[in-house]
């Protein structure tokens, strides 16, 4: 804000707003944000700058390459693999269509483009510098210790159980914290983080994993059971693995438990049982990874081509119905202040786009969040603009304004992702309004606009995504748990014929479109939370159901991944034929198994549940004839690894149906 009311650069409240959602996960993630961006911006500003030479002349050519331009934008966000630079060059794009459509000279376009450009850069270049400057002072915390602080709380819990005393406030307040806190802002590091898609799908089942210990844990706290002198050595036992689990992870080693039975939940605490599941199943996730710190890297013969775009861009239709929700939203928008002749209120053409970054499996929530936010930006705006700003002749003035309502947004943003977008948009309206211009607003028309466009901006999204293919958000989470059974079948499956390098890449899509569908899940139970009305109590229930069985989902999906090697034959996991044509068999039945369960859940007729057990038998049958026949070697060793893995995901697959049956028998899915 200094730079840009000292050099008077236009358009400030756009570098102000940057330099709040740059990344600040590293240093070397801040600075690798920086460089995307650059590039984005510079690629979108081509893209503007020609657009207009060729369409600017016809009102209606103009208004067709608008609509388009939205179009690119909003699929871009959703389809990209780069996230980051998707979000850059659509933000740019929808900032720099209303000056295009001012009645000044093309030069003073071209003019004003360039400084909003630079304006971003240089709020890049100063967030950059302050990033670099806190690095060198202060420990970063990143995933892995996000996740040992949870462990941690779990631990001090435990502590308290074993060691026959009461539960100390300081570790109720902490556990109360991070399961109001949740796992989203967690899955939101690892889902932008440059990392490998293997080690992605790892550790988010470990967020998954350690997210569903600390529920477990704040319920078992809240019905204060007693604890037998049997269930404090449970805890103490249960005390240790968690230990365990939390120093290998922050040390970068693959966390390894000894085997130990999962105790007996005839004693009394079932919730113990289901803490010692849990703990259990978070080494499981690592099967055949050496180290956290290689990001389970793929060989690179085999390593699908690194694209723009994800691999299931051009297959998956939610790509297509978030560009067209969206597009639709900031199109009407656009007509709405160019027919009204209304300029003012062009920051609903911004406010599509900027609600859409986070907008990806949206809820009523953050729709009411923004809303208010807006107002109490609009307020806060109006308010200095009558009371204080008329006192004020200098930069050292402003800023002390500045930084007041700026530590107010920053602090609530920072409260967790419940409320960051009410801090969000208290300060994109707050800035349009003041940081907008090198000059003091003395009339409260400017603010007024401003508000009215935002509002404008956060009804069309709403309508949009809401009205638009919408629906509760309980129905979205089981419509998205049956597209991941689906996927998952699909992915047991495949690949059945065809060239090597094409089932990897079709693999890929399937898994990118598998965790996608884990994301919506979790960010659709968000939005169950904040929806009323008489079926509200059902939904909750139903809410609680589905999330208790995405460890175990993930899990299975893992292990699947893993076997997917072997029916690839890759180096060092070839099977035996015999083997390999009982796997097939196997892998068919799990399929048809998922698909059954699916079918269920989707009120389809199904036939009669396929015998997964019996498949695994005759292909335990086949490992066993193997084996007798002799080879302990690699080989050996190596199919032994593989029925391992075959009798887990049976475990898996079994467990989640009769899970489901048992639900749909309570009407929990009703």
């Amino acid at each position: 804000m200094v730079a840009v009311m000292t050099f008077r650069i236009p358009y400030g409240a756009y570098p102000a707003f940057l330099a709040l959602i740059l990344s600040r996960e590293d240093p070397e993630a801040t600075l690798k944000d920086v460089k995307t961006s650059v590039i984005a911006f510079t690629f979108s500003t081509v893209f503007v700058i020609a657009g207009a030479m060729f369409f600017a002349g016809d009102p209606m050519l103009r208004l067709l390459w608008v609509v388009a331009a939205l179009f690119v934008s909003f699929f871009t966000l959703s389809a990209m693999t780069n996230y980051l630079a998707a979000s850059r060059f659509g933000w740019l794009v929808v900032i720099m269509i209303p000056l295009w459509d001012e009645h000044i000279g093309v030069e003073a376009k071209v003019e004003r483009t360039l400084w909003i450009v630079a304006g971003l850069i240089l709020a890049q270049v100063v967030t950059a510098g302050v990033e670099l400057v806190f690095a060198a002072r202060y420990q970063s915390q990143d995933l892995l210790q996000a996740l040992a602080r949870r462990l941690a709380a779990v631990q001090d819990l435990l502590a308290c159980y074993a060691e026959e005393r009461p539960v100390e406030k300081k570790t109720d307040d902490e556990l109360t914290l991070l399961v109001m806190l949740g796992t989203s802002r967690l899955r939101r590091v690892l889902e932008r983080s440059a990392t490998s898609q293997s080690y992605g799908e790892q550790m988010g089942a470990v967020v998954a994993l350690v997210g569903r210990l600390v529920d477990l844990a704040v319920t078992l706290m809240h019905n204060d059971p007693r604890f037998s002198p049997g269930a404090r050595e449970r805890c103490r036992s249960l005390l240790h693995d968690v230990a365990t689990i939390r120093t290998d992870l922050v040390e970068g080693r693959i966390p390894r438990l000894g085997a130990r039975g999962e105790g007996n939940a005839a004693a009394g605490i079932p919730l113990l049982t289901e803490l010692e599941i849990t703990v259990s199943r978070i080494p499981q996730v690592f099967a055949g990874s050496e180290s956290l710190t290689a990001y389970a890297p793929v060989s690179p013969e085999y390593s699908p081509a690194q694209s723009v775009f994800a691999p299931d861009a051009f297959t998956n239709p939610e790509h297509i119905r978030f560009a067209l929700r969206g597009c639709l939203a900031a199109s009407i928008c656009y007509v709405i202040y160019t027919a009204l002749s209304w300029p003012g209120i062009s920051t609903a053409v911004t406010t599509c786009y900027l609600t859409a970054l986070s907008t990806i499996g949206s809820s009523r929530q953050k729709q009411v969040l923004r809303i208010t936010g807006a107002l109490a930006g609009g307020a806060l705006g109006m308010l200095a603009q009558i009371f204080i700003l008329p006192g004020i002749d200098s930069i050292a003035s402003f800023s002390l304004l500045f930084l007041g309502v700026t530590c107010l947004g920053v602090w609530i943003m920072s409260s967790g992702p419940r409320l960051s977008y009410f801090g969000l948009q208290l300060l994109v309206a707050f800035y349009l309004i003041n940081v907008s211009e090198f000059t003091i607003q003395t009339s409260l028309s400017i603010a007024r606009d401003r508000v009215v466009g935002i509002l404008l901006g956060l009804m069309m999204m709403w309508l949009a995504f809401d009205g638009l293919w919408g629906a509760r958000a309980i129905v979205g989470m089981k419509k998205a748990l049956i597209s991941l059974l689906r996927s998952l079948a699909k992915l047991a499956r495949d690949p059945t014929a065809g060239e090597l390098q094409v089932a990897i890449n079709q693999s890929y899509a399937v898994r990118e479109t598998i965790n996608s569908r884990f994301n919506d899940i979790r960010s659709l139970g968000d939005g169950v939370l904040f929806e009323f009305g008489p079926t509200r109590h059902q939904d909750l229930a139903a809410r609680t159901h589905i999330l208790a069985l995405q460890p175990q989902l993930r899990l299975l999906f893992l292990t699947r991944v893993t076997l997917f090697k072997y029916r690839l034959q890759l180096p060092g996991f070839e099977l035996p034929d015999a083997i390999r044509r009982a796997q097939q068999e196997f892998d068919a039945c799990l399929a048809r198994t998922l698909e059954h369960v699916a079918n269920r859940l989707d009120d389809k007729p199904t036939a009669s549940a396929p015998d997964l057990e019996v498949a695994f038998a005759r292909l335990q049958a086949a490992v066993e004839g193997y084996a007798s026949a002799d080879l302990e070697g690699k080989v050996g060793q190596r199919v032994k690894t593989f029925a391992v893995l075959s009798e887990r995901i049976t475990r898996l697959a079994l467990s989640f149906n009769k899970a489901i049956q048992t639900e749909a028998s309570q009407s929990a899915w009703t």
